[in-house]
């Protein structure tokens, strides 16, 4: 059994962008900007961000976040969402989820230009990624595939399981896997005798969001194991969703919780908003 370490790899890759965003803005003047949308008071949102400022400013980018409170309207965030996407200092948007429930997250995320869509939920992105093409790709399946590429595991013709449908993981990690020439299969909530199916994976993603779902039994001898939940256990702890001490010895690899998927969502996004930076420089060139 090997941990997949996210730690060292998201601070390789953060290193990587820094570096790139200096010689960005050595060569044209830019330095990549990001905007956050936060609504209300969410503690584990406010976490999120805080943990992502951080992270911007390590890189050298700019970053702006607009507190909201609980009750704004839809259409103040609208127009907040337009101001940014006509501010040439912007290169990122990312709307903090979830939102309040008298917003439509949809049409909130549906507003955002798709060039600087780098949380990859546009339905632009989404359709690209689904077709195979080039464009933003949510940030924690994106870095689920570089830390599979890190330690040389190729998902070419192997059986992928993944449990949890959501639109920001589950869905977007199939289609990646997909493109990746695995052979998929999404489980959800309303899937029949789970165990059947993570059973017969080679490599097994969980993001349901339930402490302890994925049992000893319920995975094969030295399958990948990718954790992808995190949830806050009665002793304050933070745990994923697999039972971690009686799992791993089965397996090959299998990441931790924390360091293993969550910080290289957060590289993810800084990657993203590089990128996003790099494609307006250019665009402004020509």
């Amino acid at each position: 059994m090997q941990l997949l370490d996210g730690k060292t790899l998201a601070k390789k890759i953060e290193e990587n962008v820094s570096n790139e965003a200096k010689e960005l803005k050595n060569r044209t003047g830019r330095v990549p900007g990001l905007a956050v949308i936060l609504v209300g008071h969410d503690p584990a949102s406010q976490a999120y961000v805080g943990m992502k400022k951080k992270a911007c400013d390590r890189a050298g980018f700019y970053s702006v976040t607009h507190e909201m409170p609980e009750d704004i309207s839809q259409s103040a965030i609208i127009n907040t969402i337009e101001m940014m996407n006509n501010n040439p200092n912007i290169d990122g948007i990312l709307i903090q989820l979830p939102l309040p429930a008298h917003i439509d997250t949809t049409k909130i995320l549906e507003v955002v230009s798709p060039s600087k869509d780098v949380d990859g939920f546009h339905p632009y992105n989404v359709g690209r990624l689904a077709t195979g093409l080039d464009g933003f790709v949510p940030c924690t399946p994106l870095g689920v595939m570089k830390l599979l590429a890190e330690y040389n595991i190729d998902p070419k013709g192997k059986n992928a399981v993944i449990v949890g449908a959501s639109n920001i993981v589950g869905k977007p990690m199939a289609a990646l896997l997909l493109n990746a020439n695995a052979t998929v299969t999404i489980t959800h909530i309303h899937t029949r005798d789970l165990s059947a199916h993570t059973r017969e994976a080679d490599i097994l993603l969980v993001g349901a969001g339930v402490i302890n779902l994925i049992k000893e039994e319920m995975v094969r001898e030295d399958a990948v194991v990718i954790d992808i939940g995190i949830n806050r256990a009665p002793d304050g702890r933070l745990v994923g969703d697999v039972d971690f001490d009686a799992v791993a010895p089965k397996t090959s690899y299998i990441t931790p919780v924390p360091g293993g998927v969550g910080p290289m969502t957060i590289a993810m996004l800084l990657a993203n908003t590089l990128t996003a930076a790099q494609n307006h420089a250019k665009e402004e060139r020509q």
